[in-house]
């Protein structure tokens, strides 16, 4: 691989333009997901409709993809994957790529910039700072409270974004839009909150002047996005070399399928990211649903019963026929008796869609990625449908399962062993469960601590003794039994043939 040339702009074949357009958007979370997702949406707006919408993207803390995308002219490859084989294409929007953490007041610079027009996210779940059970900004933790105390160096997405709103109240007073492309309910106000709480915490004089500039001169749109994109493996390097003729140190491994959901609310103006598919619509709160739920909160069962049963890999999980099982009825009968369906979706044509990627072998999407950061995700996926049944006099049986693998990969009691894909898998609450767990005497024990005592799903739920009791018993049988025990427990399977027809909420526009 040495003797093949890396890439660059003078590659011959890859670039359907001769330079990168000139900055509009600044990008935190410069990971796989946002270089396979919205640079390529971004990328195919340019090409069809121009515009100054060229990408600053800001990584958190490592230089890996930044000093890659110096190295090879602001390039890579994405390389969209499935069993029938790979196609690859070279997005080419971004203009510049930094760290964070070594350049904090470079962020403030450029979300502050009279030239940025959209500052996008895609930080995680995890990256807003904020209180799972309460939805608040968590102003006691130590990098929010560093934020508040030093303007010129924040650390946290939400403290950068309102030190760069104050940098263009105090200089040009610009519009700029706030773009929130991660997975929680109704992100986009989700952001605002958070945005506004951090400036409100600041002194009054600068808190007023900030909150001014953020109620007038900003707006944040909704969006719902959807691409399964594994992390970059040596593989794909070798695939790249090979097939492409050029090494690239980061190229990006994705699905074919892409989706993105948005609320047309761009007060500075946006590309025309409808060349490349996305779709701007009054019901991004309905996919949202559909997406967090159906999607998300099935995925990361299939995650950690696939872990707990051995399997490194979705593919590898869900082609178990307990696991599929477990995951149809817990997307038919828990999940979307929930959810305000779109107009435009067929739910049986979805959950086939669904099934299909995940048992994309050619992606090997690992497990242990899909069920990391479980103790934010869970509070977003499961505490509304599972009141909901409840209220209804039902339990959900694998919603409660499904709290109970995520607690026995990540908490496991004394003497039991999850395997070496749960032990992979990170988790902001794994050192605090792991404490509750070493003191618990049976699974019952730990899900009153956890569910009960610390509200790991909320305050709700906290208060739900059966659906706690229901989990303990699922981690005692995992415990003593396994995750396929555990799931014939939970009630009888569902066909693996389509779902019947199902009466649903449709949403309304």
């Amino acid at each position: 691989m040495t003797s093949i040339p890396p890439l660059s702009a003078a590659t011959p074949g890859i670039l359907r333009r001769p330079a990168a357009p000139a900055p509009g958007i600044v990008h935190l979370g410069l990971g796989n997901f946002h270089r396979a997702h919205q640079a390529v949406y971004t990328d195919a707006a340019v090409a069809a409709h121009g515009g100054d919408w060229g990408i600053i993207g800001v990584a958190s803390r490592s230089t890996t993809i930044p000093d890659a995308m110096h190295a090879q002219d602001m390039l890579y490859t994405v390389v969209e994957t499935s069993p029938a084989g790979a196609t690859y294409s070279v997005p080419r929007v971004h203009t510049d790529a930094f760290t964070a953490a070594a350049n904090p007041d470079r962020v403030v610079k450029a979300i502050g910039g009279s030239g940025t027009r959209i500052v996008s996210l895609t930080v995680t779940e995890n990256g807003y700072n904020y209180t799972p059970a309460t939805g608040a900004l968590n102003h006691k933790d130590p990098a929010i409270q560093h934020d508040l105390v030093h303007p010129e160096s924040p650390r946290t997405p939400v403290g950068q974004i309102v030190r760069g709103l104050q940098h263009r109240s105090r200089t040009h007073g610009e519009t700029v839009t706030i773009l929130s492309c991660d997975n929680l309910a109704d992100n986009g106000h989700h952001t605002q909150r958070l945005v506004r709480e951090f400036a409100s915490l600041l002194p009054p004089a600068e808190a007023s002047e900030a909150l001014a500039y953020i109620d007038s001169r900003t707006s944040f749109p909704s969006s719902m996005v959807d691409r399964i994109v594994p992390a970059t493996t040596d593989h794909y390097r070798r695939l790249v070399a090979s097939q492409r003729g050029y090494t690239d140190r980061i190229p990006v491994p994705a699905e074919p399928f892409s989706m993105w959901i948005v609320e047309d609310n761009f007060i500075a103006g946006r590309p025309t990211w409808e060349a490349g598919g996305a779709v701007f619509s009054n019901e991004v709160g309905a996919y949202e649903q559909l997406k967090v739920r159906l999607l998300n909160g099935t995925h990361s069962l299939i995650a950690y019963l696939g872990a707990l049963s051995g399997a490194p890999t979705i593919p590898e999980s869900v082609a178990h026929p307990s696991i599929e099982m477990a995951a149809r009825s817990v997307l038919r009968n828990e999940y979307l008796p929930s959810v305000a369906v779109p107009r435009d979706v067929d739910v049986d044509a979805y959950e086939e869609e669904l099934f299909t990627r995940w048992r994309n072998t050619a992606l090997g999407h690992r497990t242990s990625q899909v069920g990391s950061d479980g103790s934010v995700k869970l509070r977003q996926r499961i505490p509304l449908p599972a009141l909901q049944m409840l209220d209804e006099g039902a339990m959900p049986h694998l919603l409660a399962l499904t709290t109970a693998a995520y607690l026995a990969c990540i908490a496991p009691m004394p003497g039991f062993d999850p395997g070496p894909q749960a032990h992979a898998m990170e988790d902001p609450a794994r050192g605090m469960l792991a404490g509750l767990a070493a003191g618990s005497r049976s699974g019952r024990d730990l899900a009153c601590k956890v569910i009960g005592d610390h509200h790991l799903l909320g305050e709700e739920l906290a208060g739900r003794e059966g659906f706690i009791l229901r989990t303990g018993e699922f981690i005692d049988i995992i415990h003593s039994s396994g995750p396929l025990a555990a799931i014939a427990d939970a009630g009888p399977p569902v066909s693996l043939t389509p779902a019947p027809t199902l009466q649903i909420m449709r949403s309304t526009p």
